[in-house]
């Protein structure tokens, strides 16, 4: 992964349409594992999002660490977390990501720098300003990133985050995903400023506004904030307009937003404004499309027969790997 702002190049691009198109697929098929019955507890799916994730991850580093939500499975792909074990964490079997103690909501893998998704809104953002002190007091050189929604940033706990960050130039970028709607509630109701970047201001740090479907214009835009902060000079708020093609979760009728609304922004699906991009470029051809999306769809098959022939869970793994505080 590259820490460089410069204008992806054709592999690069294509890496990030594959990773993409993953994201898209593997949401896809764990929509239908759950109208099954496979797939117990809900979903909060990311479908439409993908361009953030991907372009933001793109520039990071095993070692650079995100904090996620209740919408992760986007974020954890991204971060190279295997799909596999995502997939054996929604069917909960001890071969998951979080040894099925987590599910849907709460996968991570530590090694490859994320934290298990807390799906406290707003959870993520202290927890990644944290980390962001402690890699700038070791001198580390990494980076923190806390991904969050657009109705985070009327939590608490995004200003006080914000403000402590800015005040000692932590090395974290804020990437808030707007996708217009907090559950169900539209940004303009909850919002008097047009554009949440510009809250940056307030705390004297770097903001921008990026089109979050356009996978290219995320990535560069997250190498000059991580730029920013590795050579100490403090957080930036990316905010990126983007739109979730799907429900809240498994258990929203989307009555609050029009078939027109929802049409329009289909026209600009992150992945297909990227593939169109690349066939014009003439950096693929429809062949090479076609034989990424059979890879994609292989990889999707491989986690699903993963995890149905994982073993479940023993009961004695309910004490293990868990905080038990002194006994009173």
């Amino acid at each position: 992964m590259t820490e460089s702002t410069h204008h992806p190049s054709a592999s690069e691009q294509g890496v990030m349409y594959k990773q993409m198109l993953l994201i898209r697929r593997f949401e896809e098929r764990c929509n239908y594992l759950y109208i099954r019955g496979e797939i117990p507890s809900t979903l909060h799916l990311y479908v439409g999002q993908e361009a953030v994730a991907v372009g933001v991850c793109q520039q990071l580093g095993d070692d650079d660490y995100i904090t996620s939500t209740h919408r992760p499975h986007g974020h954890a792909i991204a971060k190279g977390v295997s799909p596999r074990s995502i997939m054996a964490e929604l069917y909960a079997k001890s071969t998951g990501c979080c040894k099925a103690k987590g599910g849907s909501m709460h996968v991570g893998n530590m090694d490859v720098g994320m934290l298990p998704a807390i799906a406290i809104v707003g959870g993520g953002i202290p927890i990644a300003t944290g980390m962001a002190l402690a890699y700038k007091r070791l001198g580390t050189g990494r980076v923190a990133v806390s991904f969050f929604g657009e109705g985070a940033a009327n939590e608490g706990a995004f200003h006080e985050a914000l403000n402590m960050a800015s005040l000692w130039d932590l090395p974290v970028i804020y990437v808030c995903e707007n996708n217009l709607y907090a559950a169900s509630t539209p940004v303009a109701v909850a919002f008097k400023v047009k554009d949440i970047a510009e809250r940056a201001a307030a705390y004297g740090m770097s903001g921008e506004v990026v089109d979050g479907n356009d996978v290219l214009a995320v990535f560069e835009a997250t190498g000059r904030a991580v730029e920013r902060a590795r050579a100490g000079l403090g957080p930036t708020l990316l905010e990126c307009k983007t739109y979730r093609q799907v429900g809240h979760s498994r258990s929203d009728p989307l009555t609050y937003r029009t078939k027109e609304e929802e049409a329009e922004w289909a026209k600009r699906d992150p992945i297909i404004l990227l593939a169109d991009r690349l066939l014009a470029d003439g950096h693929v051809t429809e062949a090479t499309l076609e034989e990424i999306e059979r890879e994609v769809t292989d990889v999707v098959d491989d986690a699903v027969a993963f995890a149905k022939s994982s073993p479940d869970p023993e009961p004695i793994e309910t004490l293990q790997h868990v905080f038990f505080g002194e006994e009173v």
